[in-house]
């Protein structure tokens, strides 16, 4: 039996277990997904512990993306976004698939990331976003609350734009995609985008997945927009993390109906 498995702390409100074990259930693969909750400083061990026990995979979550990176070899493009997500064990190679899932999410619905595409937040699943985004060809802004942080990111990525959250109208009047990266619509039923900044030509996509019918995305239902829900983001990165460890296409649907009956 292989064993794969969830790095983080904590971790017991993840949703990652039944997606991933609905798929080997799909698929009858001989698995099991678990979590483990190491003490931050004991980051280093806890991977070397992986390894030495033969867990084909993990996935990685707050508040280890960034740390983990030095223990694995990051691809190119995980090591230019500065966080690994995920662990081929064996090989200790580290991918960063929330840009993936990002990119799948909107393609489920019909969106090809071409144009423009502006990111609302700089934080780590901005960074993640924006350097998927750009990496598809699209031309990338990056808003922020503190501007000089939105720069910084725009300058790593190289062809991208920076500005701050009340020039957010200016930046959406000919973008194709807006995809918020932030928390806000979590904790309260509000958006960080103004509403009259929408418009019909946009696909939004709201990485918030709690609720799954934000603010932000009834918004934009309202001024015609495509909109995308976080748990899409959520599935498709745990589908790249599933289809890298096992070389198998992710039963897709299976996935999603777990994820979204524990949602």
């Amino acid at each position: 039996m292989q064993v794969f498995g969830l790095l983080g702390n904590p971790v017991g409100h993840s949703l990652s277990p039944p997606m991933h074990e609905a798929a080997y259930r799909e698929l009858d693969v001989d698995a099991r997904y678990v979590t483990f909750e190491p003490d931050p400083d004991d980051l280093a061990a806890a991977v070397a512990g992986a390894r030495a026990l033969g867990i084909a995979g993990l996935n990685v979550t707050i508040p280890f993306k960034r740390d983990v990176l030095d223990l694995v070899d990051p691809d190119p493009l995980a090591a230019r976004i500065g966080a690994v997500n995920t662990i081929d064990v064996p090989a200790m190679r580290g991918y960063n698939t929330d840009a993936e899932g990002a990119v799948r999410a909107l393609r489920e619905h019909g969106v090809e990331p071409a144009g423009t595409a502006v990111v609302v937040g700089a934080g780590g699943a901005g960074r993640a976003v924006a350097f998927g985004l750009a990496e598809e060809g699209m031309r990338v802004r990056i808003a922020n609350r503190t501007v000089a942080r939105a720069e910084e990111l725009a300058a790593a990525i190289g062809a991208a734009a920076a500005c701050g959250l009340d020039d957010l109208p200016d930046a959406l009047a000919d973008a194709d995609v807006l995809v918020n990266a932030t928390s806000v619509g979590m904790e309260e039923d509000r958006s960080p985008v103004p509403a009259d900044a929408l418009h019909a030509d946009l696909a939004v996509l709201d990485a918030v997945y709690a609720p799954v019918e934000t603010r932000l995305l009834r918004d934009a239902a309202a001024a015609g927009a495509t909109t995308v829900d976080g748990a899409w983001m959520l599935l498709y990165q745990g589908v790249a993390a599933f289809e890298r460890w096992t070389g198998r296409p992710a039963p897709v649907e299976a996935m999603n109906d777990a994820l979204r009956t524990r949602l």
